[in-house]
């Protein structure tokens, strides 16, 4: 049998662990992790963000929230950044997230959540549809499917596809 672990620098090493007291899930007790007033706000700028044709007020918006966003870069419509930790965004120069996409930096989970920063390094794309996990990484020039659910840090360069996601083979193979 093969180790399907990832390397030590996986996202999982980059995620911070929050456990949940008292009774119920995670979810149940989010205002504990995130004033509501704070995630009122963050939904309506994030509403907008989803809805402005215009990249300019998209970048604004993001940086508003507390995303780095670095210049030239391109959100598309109905794309989501997370509505609850938009500060653990980072978006390198002329990275490209896709129509309806979605980048999560939490995970409500039974018995605790998971904070973590998301990178999409520069000139990389997230297809239309796809969701980055919290801790993942995008390297440069990287590509991410329309549809796909990536669970591990993309290399720099490299195309990744499927549920979750995996890198493409070459036309030879």
């Amino acid at each position: 049998m093969t180790d399907d672990r990832e390397p030590a620098d996986a996202r999982h090493d980059r995620i911070s662990t929050h456990p949940t007291p008292g009774r119920g899930n995670s979810l149940s007790g989010w205002p504990e992790a995130k004033h509501p007033v704070r995630v009122a706000v963050n939904y309506v700028v994030v509403w907008l963000i989803r809805l402005s044709p215009s990249l300019r007020l998209k970048r604004l918006l993001l940086r508003a929230l507390g995303a780095t966003v670095a210049p030239g870069v391109s959100w598309g419509l109905e794309a989501t950044p997370d509505v609850f930790w938009p500060e653990l965004i980072t978006l390198r120069e002329d990275a490209l997230v896709g129509y309806d996409a979605t980048l999560l930096c939490h995970e409500f989970l039974q018995e605790e959540y998971r904070t973590g920063e998301v990178v999409v390094g520069e000139r990389a794309t997230v297809g239309a549809g796809a969701i980055v996990l919290p801790g993942v990484e995008v390297g440069a020039g990287a590509t991410v499917a329309a549809n796909s659910l990536v669970t591990r840090d993309v290399p720099a360069d490299t195309t990744v596809a499927g549920v979750p996601a995996e890198a493409m083979g070459s036309g030879g193979e």
